[in-house]
């Protein structure tokens, strides 16, 4: 019995440094070594995630085409950004290509997708901080009080693209 409360105990413990649906991530900044944003090196804060519902992606560069059937049904959508809003991680430590090109390569996304906010984290911040999944493709969505709405590693299927939706549309 005393092994099975510690275990209970223990599983709770590790799942507070994890991402938990209806809960708020703890706070991570990714700034300097660690990456910020894609457009002009500022910080990043989670603590940005409020105000609107906002989408997260959460990429390896290798597997950036994981989930495209999501991100183009998502585009389709076209949601009011006064109350929606995206973000692409691109966690650079996952992959073998040179960050300095993909970190060009995020310039000119953010260039040609001005509302959606790119983000390099150089050191696998997120995997160490929220328990993302490495060299994957994660989708996390925040409601606007910056809690856990939905959270999937690896390619999502008509499922979960059709719960993911209905949770944007429910709090939009």
């Amino acid at each position: 019995m005393k092994l099975k409360i510690t275990m209970v105990a223990l599983l709770a413990t590790l799942n507070l440094w994890g991402i938990t649906v209806g809960e708020k991530p703890k706070e991570v900044t990714l700034s300097g070594e660690n990456g910020g944003m894609a457009k002009d090196n500022a910080a990043w804060n989670s603590s940005m995630l409020k105000d609107k519902v906002y989408v997260l992606f959460y990429v390896d560069p290798d597997e950036k085409d994981l989930n495209s059937a999501f991100s183009d049904a998502l585009k389709a959508k076209n949601y009011d950004r006064t109350n929606y809003g995206s973000i692409a991680i691109v966690n650079l430590a996952a992959t073998w290509k040179p960050n300095v090109i993909i970190e060009s390569l995020l310039k000119s996304k953010q260039k040609e997708f001005p509302d959606t906010i790119y983000v390099k984290d150089k050191n696998s911040v997120l995997v160490k901080e929220w328990d993302l999944a490495d060299d994957n493709s994660d989708i996390v969505i925040f409601d606007k009080n910056g809690k856990v709405l939905f959270y999937k590693a690896g390619k999502l299927s008509d499922t979960d693209m059709k719960k993911a939706f209905s949770l944007i549309e429910e709090h939009i």
